[in-house]
């Protein structure tokens, strides 16, 4: 039987140390990182079954961290921070982490929460995603937070990368204004929007595209999404556009 691989991304030198020491013993491969950005990239490579992340590193908090995983795999996150606030909590586990154990810790328990971490996993095996979306000459790195077209690199704004990831995320499926209001712009987004839509087709040409995203009509939430990645030739990618009901 294969050992578990745990990716600890944990800028502590005596936290690694007493993991490394612990954590095969128990069974367990180890896979460490010191940074947010180390760790993001660790976890495209090594394909961890569960990830082990600290908030306080020092290049970016470990919530960002957690929404950057998100964008692209469903692998199990368990926080170990020194953070132990409810409402810290509450904000690790909304923004996408499975569980969280404050410092500090029994190695007991952490190793029971490692296990119910692979049983979700285990749940959920035919899940896993490609940090990489291709389709046509698209091509959308979910790690490095890069859009291609071709050959050619497309330089987004931090709303457009959201909303693109957004359709990719659910490729297949309607969303919903509401969900990508959500999704895209947060809890702060006012009540009155109108999302602008952005078409770019052949390279960002002028050229007329044949769109690969259809608007669909919905009685309850006025517009819905539907992205289809296999009507996509050489149209690159949609942003489409739905106006929020005064709701």
């Amino acid at each position: 039987m294969n050992e578990p691989t745990v990716l600890v991304i944990e800028d502590e030198p005596p936290i690694r140390r007493f993991l490394r020491a612990a954590l095969p013993s128990h069974g367990y491969q180890i896979v460490e990182a010191t940074t947010g950005a180390e760790g993001v990239i660790a976890a495209a490579m090594h394909r961890p079954d569960v990830i082990i992340l600290d908030l306080g590193l020092p290049d970016l908090d470990g919530l960002d961290v957690t929404k950057r995983l998100r964008e692209w795999t469903q692998t199990p996150i368990i926080v170990l921070s020194a953070r132990g606030r409810e409402d810290d909590k509450i904000a690790a586990l909304d923004a996408g982490a499975d569980d969280y154990l404050t410092k500090p810790f029994g190695m007991g328990e952490l190793l029971a929460r490692l296990r119910v971490a692979l049983r979700h996993r285990a749940r959920t095996a035919g899940e896993t995603a490609d940090p990489v979306f291709r389709v046509g000459e698209l091509r959308v790195d979910l790690v490095r937070r890069q859009v291609w077209i071709g050959e050619k690199e497309v330089h987004l704004t931090p709303n457009e990368y959201k909303l693109l990831t957004t359709l990719v995320q659910h490729v297949g499926k309607v969303l919903t204004h509401r969900q990508l209001l959500r999704d895209v712009w947060g809890r702060a987004t006012p009540r009155k929007i109108i999302i602008y839509a952005c078409i770019w087709a052949n390279c960002v040409t002028n050229s007329k595209p044949n769109p690969p995203a259809r608007a669909i009509c919905s009685p309850s939430q006025a517009w819905a999404i539907s992205w289809q990645a296999s009507n996509v030739n050489s149209c690159a990618f949609v942003l489409c556009c739905v106006q929020a009901d005064d709701g």
